[in-house]
């Protein structure tokens, strides 16, 4: 009877707090401030954790077929660059001013099965949509095959996969005023698996 009590109470005490940062203000908003580290953990272990859940049963199909890789390319050139860059990109206006940073897919190759989790549901507290609202899962696969491929991509490489994508919807393949900027240039480390944030 005592936990009980003892839980309740902490119960009211949480919730209280939660009111007073609530209505002071105390708690910033902003992506331009850093969570708290407190925070920043609880949303880290609840993202990594529940992602490692979704995905268990998860088998990716073969994704070497080049077709398929170029069919990601031109679809990651439309919907991703902005926030992960692509070869040949070092920044982009848009990544700059996000928080959480968006790892640097031209960096390293995601585990299949969360790239394809993660495309598909999006990520909340961050700026990753749920792109399976408009694609199926023929198309996210895709786009994991091409993910698979790009850290190894040179930017001519890229852009010649990416040549026919302006035909779609979308603001088309990167710039050459973006792909011109050198990779070198990046601003954030790749995490260590797609999970770690959007």
């Amino acid at each position: 009877m005592r936990f009980i009590g003892a839980l309740i109470f902490w119960i009211v005490i949480a919730i209280i707090a939660y009111f007073v940062v609530a209505f002071t203000g105390a708690y910033q908003v902003g992506a331009d401030v850093p969570h708290w580290n407190v925070t920043r953990h609880a949303i880290g272990f609840l993202r990594e954790h529940t992602i490692e859940r979704r995905v268990a049963d998860i088998k990716p199909p073969p994704l070497d077929d080049p077709a398929m890789v170029k069919l990601g390319a031109e679809h990651y050139s439309e919907m991703c660059t902005g926030c992960h860059l692509a070869p040949g990109m070092g920044h982009s206006e848009l990544r700059d001013g996000l928080y959480p940073k968006p790892p640097n897919l031209t960096r390293f190759a995601p585990n299949p099965a969360e790239a394809f989790w993660i495309i598909k549901h999006g990520l909340k507290m961050t700026a990753m949509p749920a792109w399976g609202a408009t694609h199926d899962d023929h198309k996210i696969w895709a786009m994991v095959a091409y993910l698979q491929k790009q850290p190894r991509m040179s930017a001519t490489e890229y852009q010649s996969l990416t040549a026919n994508a302006s035909g779609m919807e979308g603001h088309g393949a990167v710039p050459a005023s973006a792909a011109s900027v050198p990779a070198s240039a990046a601003t954030a480390a790749a995490p260590a698996s797609a999970s770690s944030t959007h």
